[in-house]
């Protein structure tokens, strides 16, 4: 295939119709009208001289040379990105970014990063969404998600940046009332904190040969913040990630020799990250300070 100097506007145009795979989707993403994203793909095709998209009911679909095309575009979209992000290191970095995370993230862990991010960018806006809730990045409710599981939509940009490891803690004042446990099963002589509809506690104690059902727990809740505002509080021994007792010396970690296992972290975004520097910005630097626990 020849490759002739091709207008950027051209590639813009073909690559919103290959992701999109038609013209209507590729025209609402980018706000250019049908007839025109139509008129570019054949200005595209008579520049190259071949055809790229297979047209059927189902959409587009891309043509062997199509793809090539594709793989052209991508490289130069990365170019342009970095030339983008480099020139807005030259300068103050701002604008908003959209963050989702669950709600024990958003309370516990989140805070201290965002708020080396913000000394390091003041004119930088941020939000955060805290909720165990899916926020949906390909309908734009959120720019980055850090997620307790692997998406799977091939839209997106994930990156696993940490394992969290899982503890089981009861506070001083519980403990002084209550006595220490010494094996696993000795947690069935103990108060105990728990999930309510969510199996998360019940399977990670079958791992390690325990099988209990919700009635074991005295206390139920599915807000993570809640379970862990309890064990702080004292009414019980509970399951935690061992970072954030770090940040209470009145909790105490129960066999900590006793593992129970890690809980991933992702962060995600959608692809166009790339092209915007403020979103790339943070996806770096949680991804940093993720790594760093």
């Amino acid at each position: 295939m020849n490759t002739p100097d091709i207008p950027w506007h051209l590639l813009q145009s073909f690559a919103a119709m290959s992701e999109a795979g038609s013209l209507s989707s590729a025209a609402g993403k980018t706000g250019t009208s049908q007839p025109t994203l139509s008129r570019h793909l054949n200005q595209l095709e008579d520049l190259l001289g071949t055809r790229l998209f297979f047209r059927t009911s189902a959409g587009l679909t891309l043509t062997s040379e199509g793809a090539a095309v594709q793989a052209h575009a991508d490289a130069m979209a990365q170019a342009a990105a970095q030339l983008s992000f480099k020139g807005a290191q030259a300068q103050e970095i701002s604008g908003t970014v959209r963050i989702t995370a669950s709600q024990i993230a958003a309370t516990y862990l989140l805070p201290p990063m965002l708020s080396s991010l913000h000394i390091a960018h003041p004119a930088l806006d941020l939000e955060v969404v805290a909720t165990d809730q899916s926020e949906n990045l390909l309908r734009r409710e959120a720019d980055l998600a850090v997620r307790m599981y692997r998406p799977t939509q091939n839209d997106l940009i994930a990156k696993k940046v940490a394992d969290l490891p899982i503890g089981i803690f009861a506070s001083r004042s519980y403990l002084e009332r209550r006595g220490t446990p010494q094996t696993p099963q000795d947690l069935a002589q103990h108060t105990m904190i728990g999930y309510d509809r969510s199996t998360l506690i019940i399977d990670g104690m079958r791992q390690v040969g325990m099988e209990v059902d919700r009635s074991f727990f005295a206390f139920r809740s599915d807000d993570q913040v809640v379970c862990w505002r309890m064990i702080q509080a004292g009414f019980g021994i509970g399951f935690g990630q061992r970072g954030m007792a770090e940040m209470h010396e009145e909790i105490v970690e129960i066999n900590p020799e006793m593992d129970i296992g890690t809980i991933p972290v992702w962060l995600t975004a959608h692809k166009e990250l790339r092209m915007s520097p403020r979103v790339r910005l943070c996806f770096d630097h949680l991804a940093d300070c993720f790594a760093a626990l």
